[in-house]
């Protein structure tokens, strides 16, 4: 569960990154209070996407910015960027002598595994781009004010 949560604060921190690029409210504080996390955990997930190439950053200069365009950042490329296990984990602490908990383990070994690959695959389609379109039709309904930070990426 934890690794979802992970992800979701991942391309969070992109799409914030994306939006807020020009203004002064890039610090790790500032992310954090957007993500509600703390800035530790925030500096944490993005020393993992910019030794994955997605985003730059500068010691003590809190201005990080994405590397790539956000159309050729996939949740694929996110996903890949984090310390990441399966997305699937089996529970290996079953009864073996037990006919659900002695076979249950190889059986969903291989389902997760083509889950897996199926999901990888889907992964690959969607775009930070999409993601920020999203979140900019989402915003300009609520709050038309917030044009000027969101109209690039409609």
């Amino acid at each position: 569960m934890k690794h979802s949560v992970q992800f979701s604060d991942a391309v969070h921190l992109l799409a914030y990154i994306a939006i807020f690029h020009d203004s002064n409210r890039l610090s790790s504080t500032d992310i954090a209070a957007s993500i509600q996390t703390n800035p530790s955990n925030v500096r944490k997930i993005m020393c993992q996407l910019r030794d994955a190439d997605l985003i730059e950053t500068t010691n003590g200069i809190p201005k990080p910015c994405l590397v790539k365009d956000p159309h050729d950042i996939s949740f694929f490329d996110i996903y890949q960027s984090l310390d990441h296990a399966q997305l699937f984990q089996i529970d290996t602490n079953t009864e073996s002598k037990c006919i659900v908990g002695g076979n249950i383990q190889d059986v969903l070994s291989d389902e997760y595994l083509l889950l897996q690959q199926v999901v990888e695959e889907k992964m690959k389609q969607i775009s930070l781009d999409h993601v920020l379109k999203k979140i900019s039709q989402a915003e300009l309904a609520k709050n038309p004010m917030n044009q000027n930070f969101v109209s690039e990426f409609l």
